[in-house]
């Protein structure tokens, strides 16, 4: 997996998010300095009001970056198309066989994410050959995919040993203005599930009661954007 994705939150010197007491929510809401920008799931495509419990991002070979959330218990995956935070775009909403509620674990090379289902009985793989029409697929084994490695293109090592997936505890989170003279809460997220972070554009994705919020960084992805055009002139 492009290794620019990562599964941790990125801050900008303007901003923090502390595990704080809740206080009410706004919609598109600014910073002072006008750099962060949190948008919510009512300001999204209506898909990003479903609720879910896992996430995470991929990007294809042509650049594009894309957001894979499962929703409705396992019922829903639905992909977002995020390559530019200012657009968001729904690429696929898929219904999934009734297996169960899941996590997305780990990439698997390039074009793979290791999914564990919530009841522990059952893993998966999701296919990711065909970015906007992923494949997600069950395997009958017992062992551990969690450290398993690629074998070519079409196989997998595994360690024949247990492993039992612990999902994360959701946490309520407040992004917090210090852009300003006196710090300010911009926004407060309930029960966050799972987070996501593109560091290229400097966009947080969060999983919460509400659905997806996202934290978008200005001047990050203005210099994102520049760099793309001298790249693209060359």
């Amino acid at each position: 997996m492009n290794s620019i994705i990562k599964s941790a939150l990125t801050l900008s010197l303007a901003t923090a998010v502390l595990a704080l007491p809740a206080l009410p929510s706004q919609a598109e809401v600014h910073s002072k300095s006008k750099d962060m920008v949190i948008m919510e799931a009512r300001d999204l495509p209506e898909q990003a009001q479903m609720k879910g419990n896992s996430l995470f991002l991929h990007s294809d070979s042509e650049g594009n970056t894309y957001l894979y959330v499962e929703q409705q218990q396992g019922a829903r995956l639905t992909v977002f198309d995020v390559t530019d935070p200012a657009h968001i775009k729904v690429a696929a909403s898929t219904p999934l066989p009734a297996e169960g509620a899941f996590d997305f674990v780990r990439a698997l090379g390039d074009h793979a994410e290791i999914v564990y289902f919530r009841d522990g009985q059952k893993v998966g793989i999701l296919d990711l050959r065909r970015a906007t029409k992923p494949v997600l697929r069950t395997i009958s084994s017992t062992a551990n995919l969690y450290t398993g490695e690629t074998l070519g293109q079409s196989g997998l090592l595994a360690a024949n040993e247990s492993y039992k997936y612990i999902p994360a505890v959701a946490r309520d989170f407040q992004v917090i203005d210090i852009s300003a003279a006196n710090p300010t809460p911009l926004v407060t997220l309930k029960n966050v599930k799972h987070r996501a972070t593109n560091d290229e554009t400097g966009t947080t994705f969060f999983l919460d009661d509400d659905g997806l919020t996202v934290a978008r960084q200005i001047s990050v992805e203005t210099e994102y954007k520049i760099n793309q055009m001298r790249t693209e002139g060359n």
